[in-house]
């Protein structure tokens, strides 16, 4: 089984679009890894920063450098009503899977693991819409009454240890599997992550100090008060690593997709990747704006496999003019090291350009104006 690299962030990993929800097993289309992800950090909730924003926790990502800390932090839902269901790592196939989050009317299954602050596993127990206007709990959440008055406390009971092993499945993962309301939450209309999420997880991932390599497990901007705000006196650093973090030995030193070298088995080149996946209309009950989807989306897809072929057959002359030069082991990772990087490029491009694609034809997934305050 292949998946597609950086779908979805990634991104996030990417990620899912407003449209009839694929079934649980469907979703964990993301990148696929053979190390273990770091467990979670120990960190502190910075307050929320105004009414109307929805905690989304912290994460651990994988990048051309390993995994790095995508921050927690307080976000601004796509319109009144829907609730985050985290993303997560699942063992699968012989690798680690990053199923992507998203926003939908229910929170859906997210591999039981405690994300904390309301996302204890199951559900979520940081808040509730009522009335057109979001509530929080403020036993799970820091939230100033004097500015927010939207607020109920509500006592959040861990029957269990706490566990911040970051994966379900595998060894020592968690091991929980999705309720039927859990499974059922996965078949509705999915929101993708905003803009603000998207810029927020590639501002991490061109952050040094969040990667796991360098801060053991520790990041030092573990979660913030507003996407992408990574300085300032609301940036909360990590009071701990949720427990020893050992980089996987000699990473780099073996061919992408070897276990022992702790290398992702995400594609090297185009002919690795799935064929381009045609996403269902809208049916905005507007015969003529369907069709019209439609019509752009088959181009798209033929545009895109041009570009995937194009760069298939670039790289295809690389490796022949390296096999004619009798070229070291050294040089030849380090071609397939730029193929992997050209490869996840495209993948990320074409994510982007489906996403806006999509976002055209969904106006009713543009984020509503804020409610004033009663």
């Amino acid at each position: 089984m292949r998946f597609i690299t950086w779908t979805g962030l990634a991104l996030l990993g990417l990620m899912l679009i407003l449209a009839p929800a694929p079934s649980h097993a469907q979703i964990a289309v993301g990148v696929s890894i053979r190390v273990a992800p770091p467990v979670l950090p120990v960190y502190v909730q910075p307050p929320c920063p105004e009414e109307g924003f929805i905690w989304t926790p912290g994460y651990w990502a994988w990048g051309p450098d390993g995994y790095y800390w995508v921050p927690g932090t307080w976000v601004r839902p796509p319109r009144v009503g829907v609730l985050w269901t985290p993303g997560y790592w699942g063992w699968g196939d012989g690798v680690y899977i990053w199923h992507a989050g998203y926003w939908g009317p229910h929170v859906g299954f997210y591999g039981g693991v405690n994300y904390g602050f309301g996302y204890g596993g199951s559900g979520y127990q940081g808040g509730r819409w009522q009335n057109g206007q979001f509530y929080y709990n403020r036993s799970a959440n820091n939230v100033n009454v004097t500015n927010i008055h939207n607020v109920y406390n509500t006592t959040v009971i861990n029957s269990t240890t706490i566990n911040r092993v970051s994966y379900n499945g595998g060894n020592g993962g968690v091991q929980a599997r999705p309720t039927p309301q859990q499974e059922a939450a996965a078949h509705q209309r999915h929101l993708q992550p905003v803009a603000v999420q998207r810029e927020h997880l590639q501002a991490a991932r061109s952050e040094p100090q969040l990667r796991a390599s360098a801060n053991h497990g520790r990041p030092p901007v573990a979660a913030t008060a507003k996407p992408a705000a990574f300085h300032g006196r609301e940036v909360m650093p990590a009071r701990e690593a949720g427990g020893p973090y050992n980089p996987p030995a000699n990473r780099g030193s073996r061919q992408p997709g070897s276990a022992a070298g702790g290398r992702p088995t995400t594609a090297v080149h185009p002919k690795e990747l799935p064929s381009s996946e045609r996403h269902a209309a809208p049916n905005t009950g507007n015969p003529k704006i369907d069709r019209k989807y439609e019509q752009q989306q088959s181009k798209l897809q033929q545009k895109q496999d041009q570009e995937r072929q194009k760069l298939q057959q670039r790289q295809d002359k690389e490796h022949q003019q390296l096999a004619k030069r009798n070229g070291d082991e050294a040089r030849k990772q380090q071609t397939e090291q730029r193929h992997q990087q050209q490869t996840q490029q495209l993948q990320e491009r074409h994510a982007q350009q489906q996403q806006r694609l999509q976002e055209r034809q969904r106006p009713e997934s543009r984020p509503e104006p804020p409610r004033p305050h009663k």
